[in-house]
């Protein structure tokens, strides 16, 4: 369905849970300790929330975390979710630490995307940056995931002085692997606004660094410019949140594993949608109301930090 503003809102992405098996310096504290929380939303609460937004028009579902691959029968829940009226797309974001044993099931189950976070190359940089991860079983992980054909994607978030040096190795992984690498400008919320001071790298920063970066046009109206290297066979996206913030375009609404709906990543704005779940029309009326109301833009550049009362893993990036 359109908002007040007339963007086509067809993408809900779904958080499954708060936990994570990682703690990467810009997303959790070390010492964090996220407990089950009874709060989340049953996988059958789930469901009624994405039939309503399928009725609404939205198209596309991503699962995300904290870590959504730890979540207990998330096989279950994508495959009820590839059943719905209208949903034609369903994808993941994950750390990859449990996904090479997954893959499999995870596509019998109707997954078709993925995007795996990998900030670095180098063992020793990546267990510093993910603070108790294996870049083995990324890198095993991924491999699964060309084996099996599903469309893949990478995401790495830059931090000036601590993996900005990696950057051609990074791109130089698309010359002769069916992926897309993006680079993810970093964004002043929970940990990250630690480094985000110093540490901020642009997209334009890059693109200018690599001259032999070509634009390219694509029928894939996310949020990411697209470039390519000359003879590739992979892409490189550059997805700039504070740069070149792409909200004007923004198609996508939040669902916390609590039961919130964020229409906006950066807006403090909420809505609980608990109250409506035995409702069917009275939830499709709240979610009807939150898409409309979704807030024009963030204010991250005036501000220099997000609005949202949540952290990053309790909205699922």
């Amino acid at each position: 369905m359109l908002d007040k503003l007339g963007r086509n809102i067809n993408y809900i992405r779904v958080s499954l849970t708060e936990k994570c098996n990682l703690r990467c310096i810009y997303c959790m504290p070390r010492d964090m300790c996220v407990e089950d929380n009874k709060d989340y939303l049953e996988n059958e609460d789930i469901n009624k929330v994405l039939k309503a937004a399928s009725i609404l028009g939205v198209k596309k579902v991503r699962f995300t975390g904290g870590e959504p691959l730890i979540v207990k029968d998330i096989e279950k829940i994508i495959s009820e979710t590839s059943t719905l009226a209208n949903i034609d797309d369903i994808a993941i974001t994950t750390n990859g630490m449990l996904l090479a044993d997954m893959a499999k099931s995870l596509k019998r189950s109707g997954l078709k995307r993925v995007n795996v976070s990998l900030d670095t190359l180098n063992k020793d940089k990546f267990k510093f940056i993910t603070q108790r991860g294996s870049l083995d079983r990324v890198e095993n992980a991924i491999n699964q995931c060309l084996s099996l054909n599903l469309e893949l994607k990478i995401n790495t978030v830059l931090i000036n002085g601590i993996n900005d040096d990696e950057v051609e190795d990074l791109i130089k992984l698309t010359k002769n692997l069916p992926i897309t690498l993006r680079f993810i400008e970093l964004m002043p919320i929970g940990e990250g606004e630690k480094f985000y001071k110093n540490g901020l790298i642009t997209s334009a920063e890059i693109i200018k660094r690599y001259g032999e970066l070509k634009p390219i046009n694509s029928l894939d109206k996310g949020v990411a410019q697209l470039y390519k290297l000359p003879n590739s066979i992979g892409k490189v996206g550059f997805i700039s949140p504070i740069s070149c913030k792409f909200c004007h375009n923004c198609n996508r609404v939040r669902l916390s594993c609590k039961g919130l709906i964020k229409p906006c990543l950066h807006s403090k704005d909420e809505i609980d949608l608990k109250p409506y779940l035995n409702n069917d029309l009275g939830l499709v009326s709240v979610l009807r109301d939150s898409i409309y109301n979704k807030p024009k833009e963030h204010t991250l550049v005036s501000d220099a930090e997000s609005m949202s009362k949540k952290l990053m893993y309790q909205i699922g990036g």
